[in-house]
């Protein structure tokens, strides 16, 4: 039996590992721990996932390499980071948490001979992408740009990039069989509606508001994949991903914001007017968020087999309570 060793896993990204891993238990089984800060409120919040065979938790900080389980591993999946600044982090504390976290993680991979390893990157560590005015424009891995790192609100994405690298010297000094995937965005069942996403907004808004609301003037691109097949490529990349490498991983889907706000409200509350904050179109296009996934769909014949309509409704169901 496989076992797998899971930082992160009470988040989105986790979580959506978790309902993958409990569809497949039957017909491929494994083992998965979860290292976690405080387990019983996972639980708590999240009480499917109690009494589970396969699953178990390890209580323990990122940074802290003693908490860690003295034991070896098959896998291990490194999803530990928060996505956005929070409360009780200041943007040093987030990006030793990074960083450092990444660092504790890969030394315990190395101790006890993890055999795959999958690192949690972002496709922040792209920085702005594209020409203005090509709003459609997607990004490769190949791409080398990095966000500005004398702007202290790059933070996360200088954290992410800085990690990647901490990646490829374990893998080129201690042969870590390291994966890289760079996570663009997502939605599903377990995307928080207190979250500060486009996507979250106008589902909230349609389930619960008055009206739909846009920020801006609706002309940012991006593309959302579901939490179904983010779950499969991860487990595929950790499986077959070139060690050392890094792979896009996310939608080819794109819609501008405005076209986002639109379905959502057509598939969940079609009376729901949609209101724009500007109407000043932006003549340089706006911002985007898109990457390119022909490496993963070549390599390693992933596919995205969600539609972004279909994705939609299952997290506005997860989420409506008549």
């Amino acid at each position: 039996m496989a076992s797998v060793f899971l930082t992160g896993g009470t988040g989105f990204v986790g979580r959506s590992l978790l309902r993958y891993f409990q569809q497949r238990i039957e017909v491929s089984p494994l083992e998965v721990c979860i290292f976690s800060r405080d387990p019983e409120l996972f639980l708590q919040k999240y009480p499917e996932f109690t009494g589970h065979t396969w699953l178990r938790f390890c209580r323990g900080d990122l940074l802290d390499s003693s908490s860690y389980p003295s034991r070896h591993f098959d896998f291990c999946i490194h999803a530990a980071a928060d996505t956005t600044r929070t409360s009780r982090l200041n943007l040093l504390e987030w990006f030793d948490e990074i960083v450092g976290g990444t660092r504790v993680v890969l030394n315990w991979c190395h101790q006890y001979s993890i055999q795959r390893v999958l690192y949690l990157s972002s496709g922040a560590v792209y920085g702005p992408q594209g020409e203005a005015g090509n709003p459609v424009q997607s990004i490769h891995e190949s791409q080398a740009s990095i966000p500005d790192p004398l702007n202290t609100t790059n933070v996360y994405g200088i954290a992410k990039r800085t990690a990647e690298h901490l990646c490829a010297l374990y893998h080129k000094q201690h042969a870590l069989p390291v994966v890289i995937a760079r996570l663009f965005a997502f939605v599903g069942p377990d995307l928080s509606l207190d979250r500060h996403q486009a996507i979250v907004s106008f589902i909230r808004d349609a389930l619960n508001g008055a009206d739909i609301n846009v920020d801006g003037d609706g002309t940012p691109t991006r593309t959302y994949l579901d939490q179904s097949d983010l779950a499969h490529w991860l487990w595929t990349l950790l499986l077959e991903g070139q060690a050392g490498d890094a792979y896009n991983v996310g939608s080819d889907e794109v819609v501008t914001i405005l076209q986002l706000a639109h379905l959502v409200r057509d598939l969940v509350a079609p009376n729901k007017p949609v209101h724009i904050a500007s109407n000043l179109l932006s003549s340089a296009g706006g911002s985007r968020y898109i990457p390119n996934i022909e490496k993963a769909r070549r390599l390693h014949g992933l596919q995205v087999t969600v539609p972004l309509a279909e994705a939609i409704l299952k997290a506005a169901c997860a989420h409506h309570h008549p």
